[in-house]
């Protein structure tokens, strides 16, 4: 069992972890990811083209997405570290989704450096035809788009696990605790029924997950890196 100090210290690096993943995050999507990442856009052939003309910020695209994925790995192990004593089968549970969230995540790396050669490599001038590139770029931008759909699908699901943990163990405010376990359910459904039920793929659902989820997640990450763990 952590003694105080240890779990505050633990909670501290989770918290910035967190924050960290969530800014860095935000600010790729804004600027390294514009325009050619299809997950901020529904229009699969503007965003293949995109592609085909940013091979640099393609390769940026992959390792800021590798760094996010450290990033995602330290606050996963910190939260075990710190909340196993509430729950070890859930705490190791949430862990593995979360390891397997990642594992998808990298599809979303490896389809960024393929689109990347696509646009870079001369030799794919010679072997396809535009259209056939732009198809490829096409079939790459998927593998990103289902990746991340799937990806966040159980990355939600383990921070759902975490945050019942923290509920448990009384280590966050229960305000903030049971709004993340609401958010991150919230995400696993929406995305879950939206492939079944179109209408909950438009834009208001949509934006109503990622609201709750954004406030649920920095609200946690916020708590984490400045108090640390209720005494």
């Amino acid at each position: 069992m952590l003694t105080h100090s240890e779990k505050v210290r633990t909670a501290r690096v989770a918290g910035v972890a967190l924050l960290l993943g969530i800014i860095i995050g935000i600010i790729a999507a804004m600027t390294v990811s514009a325009g050619i990442d299809i997950n901020l856009s529904a229009d699969v052939e503007a965003t293949a083209r995109a592609m085909l003309n940013a091979e640099t910020r393609l390769h940026g695209k992959a390792y800021v997405a590798l760094l996010l994925i450290g990033l995602q790995l330290l606050f996963l192990f910190a939260a075990y570290r710190l909340l196993r004593d509430a729950g070890p089968l859930l705490a190791g549970w949430s862990v593995g989704v979360g390891l397997v969230s990642i594992a998808l995540g990298l599809f979303g790396v490896v389809a960024a450096m393929n689109a990347a050669e696509l646009a870079g490599t001369v030799a794919y001038q010679t072997l396809a035809s535009g259209e056939q590139r732009l198809l490829l770029a096409g079939l790459q931008a998927t593998t990103d788009y289902t990746s991340f759909h799937l990806g966040l699908v159980m990355s939600s699901a383990a921070n759902a696990a975490i945050f019942i943990l923290f509920l448990r163990s009384g280590d966050l405010p229960k305000i903030i605790a049971g709004g993340g376990v609401f958010a991150s359910l919230f995400v696993v459904l929406a995305l879950v029924i939206r492939d079944f039920i179109p209408v909950m793929g438009n834009d208001l659902v949509t934006m109503a997950f990622m609201v709750c989820n954004l406030v649920a997640l920095v609200s946690t990450g916020l708590y984490l890196s400045i108090r640390g763990v209720r005494a």
